[in-house]
């Protein structure tokens, strides 16, 4: 994949300016400063490895690009720009797919330091080439997909690869939702694991025979989940 970032903000120096350090890092950017125009690149292209994306813009919310850009099936990473006092725009941010966030006002220098962690654990060299197998289950750890017993294979988000692979390293652990949010959002994430909760709730609809009864990825009441063969 390029090293290839698309930055949605409407205020254009501060666009320009995180444009500018992006380069400078190495990588290729296209810009925008409407949402309705960047979904229109991303439905004719392929190419995004990052997208960082305003919360607030002039025609739709940064939340409803990310949503949408979810629902088309787009696997690029994601990093919301937010406001500092909003902590509820990062849990939004979270729920509606995103895989990390930054706060307004921000550090270039840190804004760019977590497109290089995000790029790195989707595309670096870390990954290993092998796969988790279980219960007929098997979990691509290149291509992060996943393929059910009865051969049939889905396309994972980073936040759904990161959860199942969290489980599937843990097989039959309890895993606590702190644990699960430290793993796919890192330490430093917002204290609000209903987000943890929400993206297990979408990975089961995708998962399991019966989301509301599930047989793989249950609930370990008072701890959190685990992945039950």
């Amino acid at each position: 994949m390029k090293k290839k970032v698309l930055v949605l903000e409407d205020e254009e120096s501060i666009r320009s300016f995180v444009v500018v350090n992006l380069k400078r890092a190495g990588y290729e950017t296209v810009e925008f400063g409407m949402g309705e125009k960047a979904l229109r690149y991303f439905q004719e292209n392929g190419d995004i490895a990052i997208a960082i994306l305003d919360v607030m813009l002039p025609d739709i919310s940064g939340f409803d690009v990310c949503r949408r850009m979810r629902g088309m099936g787009i696997k690029s990473g994601i990093i919301m720009l937010t406001a500092l006092s909003q902590e509820t725009d990062r849990v939004n941010g979270l729920i509606t797919g995103a895989d990390d966030y930054v706060t307004k006002p921000f550090s270039v220098t840190e804004l760019v330091a977590r497109v290089d962690a995000l790029y790195r654990r989707m595309f670096g060299g870390t990954y290993d080439e092998s796969k988790l197998r279980m219960g007929g289950f098997c979990l691509d750890l290149r291509s992060r997909e996943l393929t059910f017993p009865d051969g049939r294979t889905i396309p994972l988000t980073q936040v759904e690869y990161l959860l199942i692979k969290s489980l599937l390293e843990n097989k039959g652990k309890p895993l606590s939702r702190e644990d699960l949010m430290t793993a796919v959002w890192g330490s430093n994430c917002c204290d609000d694991t209903k987000v943890v909760d929400v993206n297990i709730r979408r990975l089961r609809l995708k998962i399991e025979k019966d989301a509301t009864a599930p047989e793989h990825i249950v609930t370990v009441w008072g701890t959190g989940y685990k992945w039950k063969e």
